[in-house]
């Protein structure tokens, strides 16, 4: 008889399918969170598009830094400093390394590398188990769970256990969007991939594949001779898939976007006159499109263009974006070449909130999702599709589920309760516009000293600048101080810090990204600090923290107090440092 492939059957409360940047968060969260979780990703790393086989920097409501104060903080934020701690040089494989030891040792996460969704088994409204096909091992994994999370950014479960799903764009009547077309259409945004040259100290010559498409002149070219600003690391513009499936004619178009990247290095290297390309070569080329757009799930509320552009201000806010309405031409590369534009952008308020209704399916009673195939129309998700935004709403969706799991209710429940799912948010450092921290009582009932400045912005709720308020205490290591005391001793289990991360500049991995972006941990964090308690007279030291680089800062510390204090003594090299949050519970 032949060998059987083996079974493996995995029981946990939530999994979660997809281990790019949205399902990244959600796992971490929903773990953090006290949930057994297990995360199914097809890959060999995580991180989706933004791994080292697609090389997509992460955007969100920064834009390129031209909204500073935006960068989404939370288990992005911590990925990102430990990044800048681990990867100054902007390597993508140390970033993979970076999102692989987050994933692989966060306590109550099981993740299947190489293991792809195929199948799925339902009761009802309600999803039982998955099935996943790892291709090195040549395994069957069977997941039974209380909840699922969809954040593979194909609603790959949507067909398979028949949730409410859309794809493509809708007609420009049915929300009111003024950037739809007149008649709906299965049209979606395309995929895309890049090429990345390196320089060198002599000459390279370059001979295309038989296979390449031609561009002998710069008026062959998209957008002409101007259009070679970034030459040396491709074009986000070589897309196609629009006009097209966006999952099932993938190899296809992938092979077409090949010809055109090859086309492109050709053109380059050897026919045009404005690139000095002589000792360039390529290094690296996609060969795993970055997709922009496949199906979306359909939730409680679908996010329409004047919902994102009115600033519905949501009382069920979890997540928030800022990035433009960002509508990719549907014929991509081809429609450039004939001169059309390649997006179309339309301003966003900045922020812009997320409701929890679009998290969750409005017919599969246990499935939630994030990222691009989250509950929104074609023109809203021209701009949520973007990954920070997607680790917003990862991060929601992990935090709802354990909190769901935790409870013993199912994710449509938790409206009854949205602010605890947002004051847990809030509490891990994620930001929610116009929601502020509720402080524990301790916090609150303490006097709160500093050594110079006003100490108050410490506890007011708010963990960032927002507009001309920092919401923030400055102080000058080397002794800087802030100090909580109290009439009678308290019993102090947390501290907790939220500390200066230069919201203020731009994080980026890509080397697309030639703004003035941070390669290092920020000069303007607070690196060593140490944390003291008194008893009566004496001091007795909490925490001594000499190498620390990231924002938020959590240390269990259990003592009988009366008083706590902070002194800053080191930053990585500013002057002076923020502290926007010091919490004690």
């Amino acid at each position: 008889m032949p060998e059987q492939p083996r079974r493996v059957l995995h029981e946990a409360d939530l999994c979660v399918i997809g281990g790019g940047m949205a399902g990244i968060c959600a796992a971490m969260a929903a773990a953090r969170g006290g949930a057994r979780v297990i995360l199914m990703q097809d890959r060999p790393v995580l991180g989706g598009n933004a791994s080292s086989e697609c090389r997509v920097h992460v955007s969100g409501a920064d834009v390129h830094n031209s909204n500073p104060n935006l960068r989404e903080t939370g288990i992005l934020e911590e990925l990102r400093m430990e990044n800048l701690r681990r990867n100054p040089n902007k390597n993508f494989s140390i970033w993979d390394t970076v999102l692989f030891n987050a994933v692989r040792y966060q306590p109550n996460l099981t993740v299947l590398l190489n293991c792809s969704c195929f199948d799925a088994t339902t009761d009802g409204s309600r999803i039982v188990s998955v099935m996943g096909w790892q291709t090195t091992t040549y395994t069957r994994h069977e997941v039974e769970a209380t909840l699922f999370a969809d954040c593979s950014g194909y609603a790959i479960l949507a067909p398979m256990v028949g949730a409410d799903f859309r794809v493509g764009r809708e007609a420009r009547s049915e929300f009111n969007e003024s950037i739809a077309p007149e008649t709906a259409d299965r049209k979606t945004m395309g995929m895309t991939c890049l090429f990345q040259s390196r320089e060198y100290d002599s000459p390279q010559p370059f001979e295309p594949p038989s296979w390449a498409y031609t561009f002998p002149t710069c008026d062959d070219v998209p957008r002409g001779a101007r259009g070679h600003r970034w030459w040396t690391m491709g074009y986000w513009w070589v897309e196609l898939g629009g006009d097209y499936d966006s999952i099932h004619d993938t190899e296809m178009l992938r092979d077409e976007l090949l010809k055109i990247c090859y086309g492109m290095w050709d053109h380059i290297k050897n026919h045009c006159p404005c690139c000095d390309a002589d000792n360039w070569a390529l290094e690296w080329i996609q060969f795993l499109p970055a997709k922009r757009e496949s199906r979306r799930y359909v939730g409680d509320h679908l996010l329409t263009q004047p919902d994102i552009q009115d600033n519905v201000a949501f009382a069920d806010v979890v997540a928030y974006g800022g990035w433009p309405l960002d509508d990719h031409h549907p014929s991509g590369f081809w429609a450039v070449k004939s001169g059309d534009p390649p997006t179309r952008f339309f301003e966003t308020p900045k922020p812009f909130r997320i409701p929890y209704r679009c998290l969750y399916s409005r017919n599969m009673d246990n499935l939630l999702f994030a990222g691009r195939n989250a509950s929104c129309t074609h023109a809203a998700m021209s701009s949520t599709r973007v990954m920070g935004t997607g680790c917003s709403m990862g991060q929601a969706v992990g935090t709802a589920a354990a909190l769901a799991v935790a409870k013993g209710v199912l994710p449509r429940a938790l409206n009854d309760c949205i602010g605890e799912v947002q004051q847990a948010l809030i509490c891990d450092d994620a930001y929610l516009p116009g929601i502020r921290r509720e402080m524990p009582a301790l916090t609150r009932s303490a006097t709160l000293t500093a050594s110079g400045g006003d100490p108050e912005p410490v506890r007011d709720g708010i963990a960032r600048p927002i507009g001309k308020d920092q919401h923030a205490w400055t102080g000058s290591p080397p002794g800087a101080t802030l100090q909580y005391e109290w009439d009678e001793p308290q019993d102090v289990k947390e501290v907790s810090l939220v500390l200066d991360s230069a919201l203020e500049k731009l994080v980026a991995m890509s080397l697309h990204q030639h703004d003035d972006q941070l390669t290092h941990v920020p000069e303007s964090m607070t690196r060593a600090f140490t944390l003291e308690g008194r008893q009566g007279e004496d001091w007795h030291v909490l925490a001594d923290v000499r190498d620390n680089y990231q924002r938020l800062v959590r240390m269990q510390v259990r003592g009988n107090c009366d008083a706590v204090r902070l002194t800053l003594n080191a930053t990585w090299g500013a002057p002076t440092t923020r502290v926007f949050a010091f919490v004690v519970s």
